[in-house]
């Protein structure tokens, strides 16, 4: 059966519904729901064990569900898995790539494979080299290539066919910073005209080319969020003040926003608000009742520590419920 797009579903490329993958009584994976449309980088994290593999692994036709859906570009991946496969490009983490090919051999091989009518196969292999800086080193062996340039070789197979859909997992690992920056440039390119997964444990890579964060923990969604949105979370409102005089809790307490109030040593208060910082009101409250105030500085979350914060245990439950919630009202 296929899948249906409606029009103001028209760009939605990836559509995953209440996934599930159980190997015997362990669920790897539990009841995901997400999409990716056209122009969209979705970043993918999880911690060793979460589920991010075997989702991935699902997504791209590898493995089979236990329950739930999955269409790609419009077609089911098990109903229709030619047409979806069709519509998907996947670098896996090691690049499937033949050594002894040169490039030029290997993405001939590649577009033979993807099925490109012999008329156009030399045209796609243009464009694919022509996006991914490979024309200088068509003729070169893949073997002797650096381990830069034979990720651009992984990324050109993956989109030779010129898929809606292009899943990366960790696309950089072990790569130089000149080649990281080189793969990330590539990467948001891709996502102008396709939709794209990035799978990655490098988080400032998820800043640096993501529009929107996923993160999966024991086998379920923890966090949905566009890049503006994790940026406001990394935004903490809180501020630490010192003050060479204890202040009055209570006095502190009265200015509007303030929600709680932390000791800390050597005389500082890590004060949590709600609402617009109120610096300026501490500030006037301690010149006011001469606190002899040393410092005002906000706080900000890195995003390390955000990713830490949901998958630990503490808050897992409690997120994992939102998320199942919000897809389920979606």
């Amino acid at each position: 059966m296929s899948v249906i797009i409606s029009a103001m579903e028209k760009d939605i490329l990836i559509k995953v519904d209440k996934l599930t993958r159980r190997y015997g009584q362990v669920e790897a994976v539990s009841d995901i729901s997400f999409s990716v449309s056209r122009g969209e980088v979705l970043g993918f994290l999880g911690p060793n064990g979460a589920g991010k593999s075997t989702t991935m692994q699902i997504i791209s036709g590898n493995l089979a569900p236990t329950a739930g859906q999955v269409s790609i570009n419009g077609f089911d991946i098990l109903d229709e898995p030619l047409q979806a496969k069709a519509s998907l490009g996947y670098l896996p983490e090691q690049p499937p790539l033949y050594k002894e090919l040169t490039v030029d051999e290997y993405l001939q091989f590649c577009a033979r494979l993807n099925r490109i009518p012999r008329g156009q196969q030399q045209q796609a292999i243009t464009r694919a080299k022509t996006r991914c800086g490979l024309q200088d080193v068509a003729k070169r062996l893949i073997g002797n290539l650096s381990k830069g340039y034979q990720q651009r070789v992984g990324i050109a197979q993956a989109i030779i066919h010129s898929p809606e859909v292009v899943i990366l997992d960790e696309p950089t690992v072990g790569l130089d910073p000149n080649q990281i920056r080189e793969i990330r440039q590539l990467i948001r390119e891709l996502g102008n005209d396709h939709g794209v997964i990035l799978s990655t444990h490098i988080l400032p890579e998820v800043q640096a080319t993501c529009d929107r964060v996923q993160i999966i923990n024991r086998g379920r969604l923890a966090l949905n969020d566009s890049l503006a949105g994790l940026n406001a979370r990394m935004q903490a409102k809180q501020l630490l003040c010192v003050f060479k005089q204890e202040p009055d809790l209570a006095q502190l307490n009265a200015i509007v926003g303030i929600t709680q109030i932390e000791p800390q040593p050597d005389n500082a208060w890590l004060i949590h608000y709600d609402t617009d910082n109120p610096a300026d009101q501490i500030a006037a409250l301690a010149v006011a009742e001469d606190y002899g105030i040393l410092e005002i500085t906000p706080q900000h979350h890195t995003l390390e520590q955000i990713f830490l914060d949901i998958t630990s245990k503490d808050h897992f439950d409690a997120a994992a419920t939102q998320m199942t919630q919000e897809a389920s009202n979606a």
